[in-house]
């Protein structure tokens, strides 16, 4: 007896050449549910299936009793068929104590497998699950804009766990952003007048990509690094007709990655030194920052993390101080 699995991230009838093999050859072919997936496909190839709709334990016997004389093909439910290998193991053991039964050998033969990626496929489907009458009444009634405090949160989470080194949570939080981009992109999936679904947001990435890495896709030599990133910004501000070094420098990220930010794109364009003076600085903490944030990008550090680890310094230097006070 052979019990044929498949997943249903994959479309029914795209099975393994052992897979069709066995089951033009079988003697029996046979299913649980008469909506089974694979069914149409086999009626097209010519392969008729019978539907056993009993309980599991009548079912074992049944296909016990058929395998033992022929060669029996079991289509695995979608749902696994929770509670048949039990049967069948149950009812192998009473066979084997029985005189005269024949206990037929089981074969499992995957007929189909996951490709990588193949979960998201699950996430398009529990977010349209979500999003649909009957779902969630909270994820319902989210809107883009509802929605930024948790992507800018969970940003954050993500920017901590892999400072922290944490790669359990770095997981969690992974999952936690690319929600967001799943969410937002069936609720643009919804607009009336401009939707788009997740594999438009995904085509436009690929292609983006593509485009962008022609020493990869196309006949453009980059052996360093430094030449990948010229490329990237040559490209990108051909692509996106800017007149400004700082074209494109979203203003709402937190101020030391834009102060770095926008030092980088001007150092990148040749564009002379238009930080204030030394004077100027003292007087006004907003220039010292910038003026420190330039410094630390022209020292190849990253403002932003480094306040960030000297924060998290002075957190566990607070919490030592409260614990010594406590003694």
């Amino acid at each position: 007896m052979v019990l044929l699995s498949t997943t249903h991230r994959v479309a029914p009838g795209l099975l393994s050449g052992p897979a069709w093999r066995t089951l033009h050859t079988a003697d029996r072919v046979l299913a649980g549910d008469p909506a089974h997936p694979l069914l149409a496909p086999l009626a097209q190839s010519g392969i008729t299936a019978e539907v056993l709709d009993v309980p599991s334990y009548a079912r074992a016997r049944t296909l016990a009793e058929a395998a033992s004389d022929a060669v029996v093909v079991w289509l695995v439910g979608p749902d696994g068929d929770p509670g048949l290998t039990d049967a069948l193991a149950r009812f192998a053991v009473e066979g084997a104590e029985t005189p005269g039964v024949v206990v037929p050998e089981l074969e499992l033969l995957p007929g189909s497998y996951d490709l990588p990626g193949a979960r998201l496929l699950d996430l398009v489907t529990v977010m349209d699950r979500l999003r649909s009458p009957g779902g969630c009444p909270w994820d319902a009634k989210q809107t883009h804009e509802s929605l930024v405090k948790y992507l800018v949160e969970e940003s954050f989470e993500l920017v901590e766990a892999i400072e922290e080194e944490d790669r359990a949570t770095l997981r969690e939080e992974l999952g936690d952003v690319l929600l967001q981009v799943f969410f937002h992109s069936r609720i643009a999936q919804e607009h009336d007048t401009d939707p788009f679904s997740i594999d438009d947001v995904a085509g436009a990435i690929v292609d983006k990509l593509i485009y962008r890495h022609p020493h990869v896709f196309g006949d453009r030599d980059a052996d360093t690094a430094e030449q990948v990133e010229a490329n990237w910004e040559e490209l990108k501000a051909a692509e996106k007709q800017r007149e400004s070094a700082t074209d494109g420098v979203p203003l709402g990220q937190p101020a030391l990655a834009l102060a770095a930010k926008l030092h980088s794109r001007a150092r990148k364009a040749g564009v002379p030194d238009a930080l204030p003076d030394a004077d100027a600085a003292e007087a006004d903490f907003g220039a010292r920052l910038l003026r420190l944030a330039a410094e630390a990008q022209d020292a190849g550090v990253d403002p932003e993390a480094a306040l960030r680890a000297a924060a998290r310094r002075y957190r566990d230097a607070i919490r030592a101080a409260e614990s010594g006070q406590a003694d």
